[in-house]
């Protein structure tokens, strides 16, 4: 194992608040069982000028998911005897129901619940309580692939799975996980608090950057399963110590947890259990990340240096790079990887198979990446093909060849010709999707576009629409009930043979395909 590079950390630590600017957060690391590093910065609210400390209970957001996980393990020796249970949850579903594990693994193919909240006319500051979710989960009639083909972040799944656990047991959820998990891990003050509008010990989340300033986030969602959990750094930390202190035992619910998975055709899969299992910098790591408007969060586990990083921001900003960069200070670790500057790498695509556009564009030395919610970045490397995190990326005979093996899935897209405007007078009107029992109302306004969804919850705002190329349009969606909000949902226009406008497909990566007909009146 590496020794620690203090220094390299110390600098590193000293750094954050400078390269991840916002109004706090808090970072430790722990190696070789112990806490070795701890520091907390800014204020947890700036109007009251709350400082922020280790102690202060910051939601985890997604990094839930594991303990979900962990807690279903600990109940059920196999878990697969909820299987019979799915149903209850998918009552309209057609496809194959995914089973329990696959639910654990992200994939099930159930499209995103908090995505599809805008398709159903949510306001992004709209309260969305408990009793609020499983019918919009149950009303689901397909899934976006087959049961156990690829790999989609769905948090309906761990919705799912919280709902199973307290049934299955029937204990209360947030009761189980203090007793079963907080308590033997030594997180003293990690709770399940999963109404968002009362997060504990009086922290805001902010959203904004320097250029625009921060302002206070307005969340109203209740979530648990998929999220929920509020804890401190020093609650994280004790989990990492934890971690170390079990990792010998081969039933160790740790060890459960970042055990091999496997797609349905074989191949190996790179989440399971609420856990990514990935490689960073030559080194295998297990790890998640969190976000909800204004909050977000990244744990890094590298078992075989004994090394775990936790960071967590009260702001929205880039908390991998943050964990990653303290992972490589602390084993004195640079990278090493030979690239070269990107050439010739802008680009509009369409992905057919998925329907979603693909956009790249060479950017800061990098070729950036438009594909999922939030924008991803590769490096060219000297065989030409550009090198991200979980994926691939290369030009071949006018077509654009992605792989994402963290998906299994390989994507071939064609080129496509942008547009600079488009008349959206073709294209207005009112559609039906029998999918989610739901309409969109396109609304052309001199040269200018517009999209408004109206389904469950109510009718929503408008959502600006453009034109990317013939007949393939966005409406962005930068501010949802969750975060990361679903990006670009991409707009693939249907005609008939004479040209009339019939339908469209719309999808974004939480959500695909989508299809809507157009409800002539």
């Amino acid at each position: 194992m590496t020794v620690l590079d203090t220094a390299a950390l110390e600098r590193a630590l000293n750094c954050l608040p400078l390269r991840f600017r916002g109004p706090g957060g808090v970072a430790g690391v722990v190696k070789d069982g112990k806490v070795v590093a701890r520091r907390a910065w800014g204020f947890a609210d700036m109007y009251r000028r709350l400082p922020m400390a280790a102690k202060t209970r910051l939601p985890i957001c997604s990094i839930s998911k594991q303990f979900t996980c962990a807690l279903l393990l600990d109940q059920f020796d196999d878990p697969a005897v909820l299987d019979n249970k799915i149903h209850d949850f998918l009552p309209n579903y057609r496809d194959r129901l995914p089973t329990v594990a696959e639910l654990c693994h992200n994939q099930s193919g159930l499209r995103d619940y908090w995505a599809l909240t805008v398709l159903q006319g949510a306001y992004p500051e709209t309260e969305f309580r408990r009793e609020d979710a499983l019918p919009l989960i149950a009303s689901a009639k397909t899934g976006h692939f087959p049961a156990g083909a690829h790999y989609s972040y769905s948090n309906g799944n761990f919705r799912i799975l919280g709902e199973l656990i307290e049934r299955g047991t029937g204990r209360d959820f947030a009761d189980l996980l203090a007793e079963r998990l907080f308590a033997p891990a030594g997180m003293a003050t990690a709770i399940l608090c999963p109404n968002t509008r009362v997060p504990p010990d009086g922290v805001i989340g902010y959203e904004g950057n320097d250029d625009v300033g921060f302002l206070p986030a307005d969340n109203g969602i209740y979530w648990f399963g998929d999220a929920g959990i509020a804890a401190s750094l020093d609650d994280m930390l004790a989990w990492e110590c934890h971690i170390d202190a079990t990792r010998g035992d081969p039933d160790g619910l740790y060890n459960r947890l970042s055990a091999p998975v496997f797609y349905a055709d074989g191949t190996s899969a790179t989440y399971a259990y609420g856990l990514r299992q990935d490689i960073y910098n030559g080194m295998k790591f297990t790890g998640h990340g969190g976000g909800l408007r204004g909050f977000s969060s990244f744990r890094m586990h590298v078992a075989e240096e004994r090394l775990s990083v936790v960071v967590m921001f009260n702001h929205d900003t880039s908390t991998f790079t943050a964990a990653a960069a303290l992972v490589d200070a602390a084993l004195g670790r640079k990278s090493s990887a030979e690239t070269i500057p990107p050439a010739e790498w802008d680009g509009l695509w369409l992905d057919e198979a998925q329907g979603l556009v693909v956009r790249t564009a060479a950017d800061r030395g990098t070729v950036k990446l438009h594909y999922g919610p939030s924008p991803a970045r590769a490096m060219v490397a000297p065989d030409g093909v550009a090198y991200g995190q979980g994926f691939s990326l290369r030009k071949e005979n006018g077509r654009l060849l992605m792989r994402r093996d963290s998906e299994n899935l390989a994507v071939t897209a064609r080129r496509l010709d942008p547009v600079e405007w488009a008349d959206a007078a073709p294209v207005a009107g009112r559609y039906w999707s029998e999918e989610l029992d739901a309409f969109l109302e396109i609304e052309a306004r001199d040269g200018a576009a517009f999209a408004v969804f109206e389904g469950l919850y109510g009718k929503g705002p408008m959502e600006r629409m453009y034109a990317l190329a013939e007949d393939v349009w966005i409406v962005t969606s930068r501010r949802a009930l969750d975060a990361a909000a679903p990006g670009d949902w991409t707009v693939l226009i249907q005609r008939d043979t004479t040209g009339t406008v019939t339908g469209l497909t719309l999808g974004c990566w939480l959500a695909r395909r989508i299809s809507y007909r157009r409800a002539f009146t």
